[in-house]
């Protein structure tokens, strides 16, 4: 359900993400041949990678429709409603974990963060900001949210953590850039056709 909820957003801003990634990709390719900028392949796909997922989050935390009225203030209210097996579960609770994961990955790579507590910090701001914006636009509040927005942050820095460490126990020619741009382009053209045969569906 999830990876068909990522594909749906993705069928929905597909044109946004065309011509945003189409501008900066020119611009960052200009930059690079014009100010002799140094160009590391799988640094700036990660970047782009960022963009492309506040643009992703931006429209699951304000476009998409919800089936509740009332704001939650009680903390771990929604998240003892729902059983395992329940789709709301898996929707509300794994999801809005889930969503959060990159969050933390991306912040603890740019940052280069050692420590947990600052991905907490950032994780609680961005989800705090993100919960008061769906109040004023019609939306809900909901700490619960907050709650498991957290925890995402929390997960993702802790994948960057175990990365990190595969990255610095490989062989040493391993660690060169040139083998994480390898990787990173197989992964890019896995994920690239994985979606676009599931947006044709669509």
């Amino acid at each position: 359900m999830l990876v068909q909820e990522t594909i749906n957003i993705l069928h929905n801003i597909w044109p946004m993400l065309v011509i945003i990634v189409s501008i900066l990709t020119s611009f960052r390719v200009a930059d690079v041949i014009i100010n002799k900028k140094e160009f590391v392949f799988y640094k700036d796909v990660l970047l782009l990678g960022f963009i492309i997922y506040i643009m992703a989050l931006f429209y699951a935390v304000t476009y998409q429709d919800v089936d509740w009225t009332t704001s939650n203030f009680v903390p771990f209210r929604e998240i003892m409603r729902f059983g395992i097996n329940d789709e709301r579960f898996i929707r509300d609770i794994v999801g809005n974990t889930v969503m959060f994961i990159p969050y933390g990955f991306f912040v603890s790579y740019f940052l280069k963060l050692n420590k947990v507590k600052i991905v907490l910090i950032l994780s609680f701001a961005t989800s705090l900001t993100i919960e008061l914006t769906q109040s004023i636009i019609g939306r809900v509040f909901d700490v619960d949210d907050l709650i498991l927005n957290v925890l995402g942050g929390f997960l993702g820095y802790l994948l960057y953590r175990v990365i990190h460490r595969i990255k610095e126990n490989l062989p040493k020619p391993l660690q060169n850039d040139w083998f994480i741009n390898i990787i990173t382009f197989i992964a890019i053209l896995i994920l690239i056709i994985y979606f676009l045969s599931h947006l044709v569906v669509i």
